[in-house]
């Protein structure tokens, strides 16, 4: 594909770029966060720590079915982990790269900013 383009470009060597399939998985990931409750879901576990099912939907405001489904798509795009313990199910963040990705997007939802850039 080319593009008319009306001024020269500097030459640069090309940058690495992603493999494919890594570009997919972290666009997997980013559309698992993308939902505003599964996004909070995922605040409250990188802030609070550990939880289990019937207590999130407390939290959430939600019915349990509810939030373990949220879940069941979080865990899909490995972005929580979980343990069982009798009859209750415990979700935490999978690592600190999730955490990371969670307190990222949303100190920069925070932003206040007068133009995109």
């Amino acid at each position: 594909m080319t593009t008319a383009c009306d001024h020269e470009h500097p030459t640069r060597p090309p940058a690495p770029l992603a493999e494919p399939e890594v570009v997919a998985r972290g666009a997997s990931i980013l559309r698992a966060m993308g939902d505003p409750e599964r996004l909070r879901l995922l605040e409250r576990l990188a802030v609070g720590g550990e939880h289990c099912v019937s207590e999130l939907a407390v939290l959430s405001d939600a019915e349990m079915s509810t939030v373990s489904q949220r879940l069941r798509q979080l865990r899909a795009a490995r972005l929580v982990s979980r343990r069982r313990d009798g009859k209750h199910v415990y979700y935490a963040i999978a690592d600190e790269h999730v955490a990371d990705l969670v307190r990222s997007a949303l100190e920069h939802a925070a932003e206040e900013r007068g133009e995109a850039r």
